[in-house]
């Protein structure tokens, strides 16, 4: 049996991670963190990166949180809060310690401008692939087909202005945060300017 690149791990920690954002995150955000794992994924796939799926896979789940109105923090990078978030749900699934920090570790590497995949390849991955979906960075380095399935199974769902609005908000009350550096360097213009809208 092949796997398909719309696959999804179903582990008891995955399917409660998706239920999680289902829970507090609005629609377009959820479809976000399940792209964001595809096309992870498929890069991974396609570049003989060895990475854990269940581990990629909740973090991918949980890497925004930190946006959403209820876990957002008055003081830390949204990036953080997600972090802390993800802590929290493994504690709560029953992971060991080091593997709690790994999800938080890779929620925040998410907005690094690079990970290196040695070190930390769902990190890698992760903030790989929240490039393209969000900025729409180097759409080239998936193929065509895989952007377009991803997209239909999982459709944007205005997320462009959603996005936009919360660093908009995260810069406003936390400048300093790289969403701060960011939205100054210009980043609604190419949210906006993303080719998968297109």
């Amino acid at each position: 049996m092949t796997s398909s690149p719309l696959d999804l791990p179903d582990t008891t920690a995955c399917l409660l991670a998706r239920e999680v954002v289902e829970e507090f995150a609005s629609p377009a955000l959820v479809n976000h963190s399940v792209r964001a794992y595809l096309f992870a994924a498929d890069h991974a796939r396609r570049h003989g990166i060895a990475f854990d799926g269940e581990l990629l896979f909740v973090a991918a789940m949980v890497h925004d949180l930190g946006l959403v109105p209820v876990f957002d923090s008055a003081t830390v990078p949204f990036e953080d809060a997600g972090g802390a978030v993800g802590w929290v749900f493994a504690a709560g699934a029953g992971w060991p310690v080091a593997r709690r920090r790994r999800v938080a570790e890779i929620v925040v590497a998410h907005m690094a401008p690079e990970v290196d995949v040695a070190t930390d390849p769902e990190g890698h991955l992760l903030e790989l692939s929240t490039g393209l979906d969000i900025s729409g960075r180097d759409p080239g380095a998936w193929p065509d087909d895989v952007r377009a399935d991803v997209l239909a199974a999982y459709p944007r769902l205005g997320l462009v202005d959603e996005f936009v609005a919360c660093f908009t908000d995260q810069a406003r009350r936390k400048p300093d945060s790289l969403a701060g550096r960011f939205a100054a360097a210009g980043f609604a213009d190419r949210a906006r300017a993303n080719p998968l809208d297109a």
